[in-house]
């Protein structure tokens, strides 16, 4: 399933950045990148006939790795939390 996440335009319109992600692994996302590199054209002539701006941008689709880099902060941070909730619940040892 691919989520387009961010689009960067230039101050000319003349470009369009569009980030997107994707559920699956490295192959999949280089197979998705690789796909929409080749529709970049068809989609652009989709989008002037949409909207009326006297430049369509030129599409160049960025994978953003945002969402999986959040994920494994969460998880990091959930690892944390439970070391220390294990850490704070052990009884003291009494000599």
């Amino acid at each position: 399933m691919l989520t387009l996440t961010d689009v960067e335009v230039s101050s000319d319109l003349a470009y369009a950045k569009v980030y997107f992600t994707l559920l699956g692994d490295e192959e999949a996302r280089i197979a998705t990148q690789a796909g929409l590199k080749r529709a970049a054209g068809y989609l652009r002539s989709m989008l002037g006939q949409r909207i009326k701006i006297y430049v369509t941008p030129e599409l160049q689709f960025i994978y953003d790795d945002s969402v999986e880099r959040g994920v494994r902060l969460s998880q990091l941070i959930d690892k944390a939390v439970a070391s220390n909730a294990e850490s704070t619940h052990k009884p003291d040892s009494e000599d």
